[in-house]
């Protein structure tokens, strides 16, 4: 969104009903088609501009990450790729803060065993962005709609913050983060720094309405048009608003910080531990 351009004034954020348990090997796509799928003048119809939310718990499912696993520790292992902090827990496996082959830094590497069957886990998407793309593509064809936005949801902790939030670890048809840097505010002042993660707010406000217990798993955001542009990676005749070209096709991924940006690449004791051993050598 350009510097300066109005918010929308109204957002409306809805989880509808009735999506029963996804399989390893169901069509996803038609499964959330059938969902959201309205009569016309209906005012909950999918409409230009819309947002699809979706957990990956049900992309996962449908993609078959479900995989025998009666030790969830051996899991997480097998995820992991570096880990950030370990903190034994009396009477608990030991809590894994780690980056997995996503580069996600979370906990438990994202693999989840709950509402999955018993001697199972689930495993995050192979590739959330490119899940988005496939039932972003899907839809579009279905209902017609040019600009729909699809995002991918997970939930996660913060390095600053108590409590879970959902963010986006897939996204397609919407810009991801919107850059304000270069811009100034409402004082005429600056921003240099201000880069807004668009789409992990947009999975943060689907969670108000879909609830972790609630059995929805899918909800639509209307009232971010500006944010799902046309012609998102796409060659089209009209190109871009205002005859541009194309939109980049720039996915949840992008949002993954950089090692060398990271300021929270240990815990705190594995810090610790570490200077301490350097200082060691460094003695020797």
């Amino acid at each position: 969104m350009p510097v300066g351009e109005p918010a929308g004034e109204r957002l409306a954020v809805w989880a509808p009903a009735g999506l029963g348990e996804v399989r390893p090997g169901d069509d996803l796509a038609e499964l959330v088609g059938d969902l959201l799928d309205r009569p016309a003048g209906d005012p909950d119809a999918l409409a230009e501009g819309d947002v699809v939310v979706v957990t990956s718990k049900i992309v996962s499912k449908a993609e078959g990450r479900v995989v025998a696993a009666d030790d969830r520790e051996q899991a997480i292992t097998d995820e992991t790729v570096r880990v950030v902090a370990t903190r034994e827990r009396p009477g608990l496996p030991p809590l894994r803060v780690v980056e997995n082959r996503l580069g996600l830094v979370m906990a438990a590497a994202g693999v989840d065993a709950s509402n999955t069957p018993e001697g199972t886990v689930l495993l995050l998407p192979e590739d959330p962005d490119a899940s988005a793309r496939a039932l972003r593509d899907a839809l579009r064809s279905r209902f017609g709609i040019d600009r729909l936005g699809v995002v991918v949801t997970d939930t996660a902790g913060r390095a600053w913050r108590d409590g879970l939030v959902d963010i986006a670890i897939g996204a397609a048809g919407v810009q991801v983060a919107d850059d304000l840097r270069g811009g100034v505010d409402s004082h005429g002042r600056p921003l240099s720094v201000t880069v807004t993660a668009v789409v992990d707010e947009i999975a943060s406000a689907s969670e108000l309405v879909r609830g972790k217990a609630g059995g929805r798993p899918v909800a639509v955001v209307r009232g971010l048009g500006r944010f799902v542009p046309a012609a998102w990676g796409e060659a089209s005749d009209g190109g871009a608003p205002g005859g541009g070209p194309a939109v980049a096709p720039v996915g949840a991924r992008s949002l993954v910080r950089p090692s060398q940006d990271d300021l929270f690449r240990e815990g705190s004791a594995e810090a610790y531990a570490r200077g301490y051993a350097d200082g060691l050598a460094a003695h020797d």
